[in-house]
């Protein structure tokens, strides 16, 4: 990403590339320029300077979680036994290792971070909250929330 002291501004037609990119990333450079009514070479200009400025972060596949045995999701609020920076800082490197946590937010509130974890199953969870969730650096305390029903997910930003 660029380095600026000025923010770059985003104009209706870059609002256009990436509202339609975050509902349908796979679309062709030529479908992505007509749908923005401009050409396909200042499509792509554009599109080029919207992930240098980091706008896009990546593009990439949202797979179904039950296709691939990841139909349980499971929020986890987490307390650690200091709030210090370098209590931080080490349940923040430990938790960036664990490839099953797929979201990971410090917050304010009765709890220090909250977990987005994915697994097979209750059993399947069970096993990593024992093994390595409660084994974290600084954990003193987690609470766990089975999720009933996905309501919405990963909606795209509105802007």
């Amino acid at each position: 990403m660029k380095e600026s002291s000025e923010p770059v501004s985003l104009d209706r037609i870059d609002r256009k590339i990436l509202q339609r990119l975050q509902r349908d990333g796979r679309l062709t450079n030529a479908e992505l320029a007509k749908a923005a009514s401009i050409s396909a070479a200042t499509c792509h200009r554009r599109t080029q300077r919207l992930f240098d400025n980091g706008f896009i972060r990546s593009v990439r596949a949202e797979i179904a979680p039950q296709m691939v045995s990841r139909g349980t999701l499971v929020m986890v609020g987490v307390v650690l036994d200091r709030s210090t920076p370098e209590s931080f800082a080490a349940f923040e490197a430990a938790i960036e290792k664990l490839s099953f946590v797929l979201d990971c937010h410090l917050v304010a509130g009765d709890f220090d971070f909250f977990l987005k974890i994915r697994a097979r199953d209750i059993a399947d969870f069970n096993r990593l909250h024992g093994e390595q969730l409660i084994a974290l650096p600084g954990v003193r305390q987690t609470r766990t929330f089975f999720v009933m029903k996905e309501v919405v997910d990963n909606r795209p930003l509105d802007f």
